[in-house]
Order: structure tokens, then sequence, then C-alpha cells
């Protein structure tokens, strides 16, 4: 397993100075939003590409994933993550969530990325594209994920499975990863507390049974990214990051599990 950190927790730096920050912190990999202020796909430069690669070369850093789930550039009032949804009323907002989706695919292959991420639905109303259930949202939970792939025939759909977003629909991750395994592509990994309302903590400082949750996972022979997603701390992402670095490599050393090597690159 690798660890990466998501950049979501820096929308007070550009891109460039994210990559030198968690690099600098220990980590192997980033998650990069495309959205602003990081990498909003539909306005990114070529010069700016350039510059991200140049970046993570010169920080010997991996990218885990792209997220393609926020869309603050949008500036939608209702809420700035999920909307615009696959769901919404508006055929053209919707439009904007496809186009977004397609062009997120394309910088993943510009930037050499594994996967994006995109919401799972959206609210209810009147180079793998992985789904990520989110509490709330039309796919919340793992039986209505699996649901939808029933539906959906081909390679390249997988599922982002975020262990917090589980624990809040009282799936507790630990008795899922194995049953999950053949579609997991990419992990979110923070912890929650023991209200299970939806909020990203620091790993160690709320209720899921992390240990169990990664010896689940070793169990499955997975050897991909764990992205630590901790967007809350904005106002404080390098105490956060580190703090969170230092958990999770203590306990996995602990469990005797490998944590990947410095610079791996997929």
């Amino acid at each position: 397993m690798k660890l990466a950190f998501s950049s979501n927790a820096y929308m007070h730096f550009s891109i460039e100075a994210t990559i030198e920050k968690i690099a600098g912190l220990g980590y192997q990999g980033i998650e990069i939003l495309a959205d602003v202020p990081h990498a909003w796909p539909a306005g990114l430069l070529e010069e700016r590409k350039e510059s991200i690669r140049d970046r993570l070369e010169k920080h010997r850093l991996a990218i885990s994933n792209v997220n393609a789930f926020m869309m603050n550039a949008v500036a939608d009032p209702r809420q700035p993550y999920w909307h615009p949804g696959w769901t919404d009323p508006d055929p053209h907002y919707r439009a904007i969530r496809r186009e977004h989706t397609k062009r997120a695919l394309k910088l993943a292959g510009e930037l050499g990325a594994p996967s994006i991420t995109t919401e799972p639905g959206g609210k209810l109303t009147s180079e793998q594209l992985l789904i990520e259930p989110e509490p709330d949202l039309m796919i919340e939970k793992f039986g209505q994920y699996l649901e939808f792939m029933t539906r959906i025939d081909s390679p390249w759909v997988g599922l982002n499975f975020d262990i917090g977003h589980a624990f809040c629909v009282r799936e507790d991750p630990q008795d899922w990863v194995a049953r999950m395994a053949p579609h997991t592509r990419h992990y979110h990994f923070e912890d929650i507390a023991a209200t299970r309302v939806h909020r990203h903590l620091i790993p160690g400082t709320g209720a899921i049974d992390l240990a169990a949750t990664l010896r689940a996972i070793a169990a499955t022979r997975y050897d991909g990214w764990l992205t630590v997603e901790l967007y809350p701390y904005i106002d404080n992402p390098d105490d956060a990051a580190r703090e969170a670095h230092r958990y999770v490599t203590a306990m996995m050393a602990k469990l005797g599990l490998p944590a990947g090597s410095e610079g791996t690159r997929n």
C-alpha cells in the first residue's frame, strides 16, 4: 500500500506549493483536485499542466487520483461540492457535470493519473471512472453501488472506497473491504466521530476501527493508494497532514504492513 494526501485540504495554496508541502511531509502521492484553485480542467493552460508535471517530478511525488467530485469553480449556490450533479433536473447543469468529467478524464491521462473520482448521482430530485458513495446522496451504501453496477458493463468503471463515508451510513468499513475488493480501485482514508456525522477527522481522532480496516485491506492484497482526505482542515493543512502521516505510518508499521517505498510512481 502507498500513502497519499488529497490536495483539497490546501485550498489556500497553489497546486505547485501544495505538491511541495505534501512531499515534504513524507507522503508518496497526491490526489489532485480537478477544481479551483488547483487544476480546474476547463481553464488549465498547457503551461500549468507542464508546471504540475515538473513539480511532481522534482519532488518525486506520484498522483494517486484526480478528484473530479468537487466543482467549486461553478459557484453553484446550493452546495459547492456535488452540484451540478448527474441527476440535476436542469439538463444544462447535467451537461456541465458531464463535460467536466470528460475533461477530468483527459487531464488524468495528460498528468499520468490512474483514475478520477466523481459524485455518485447527486441529490435525489424530481483513466478509470470511480464512483464514490456519499452519505445522503443517491448512492450512499455499497448495496446501492452494487445494484448500479449490474447495469454497467465496463472494466473502466470502479469504486472509490471512502472508509469514512461507509462508517457514516453504518457500514463499518472493515466488514465491507473484502466484499467490495473486486470493485475497489482506490481508497479515501479518514476518521469519523462516534456520532457518525459526516465530517472528516484526522485518523486516530475518531471512532473507526482503523487497525481492523487496514488489516482487511491488506488481506485483499491491495497494493494501490490510500489517500488521506482532510478537506475540513484548510486553515491548517500542514499540521493535519503531518499528524495523519505519523498516525497511519505508525499503525501500518505496528501491523507489519508495508507502506510502499519513497518515490514510488504509478
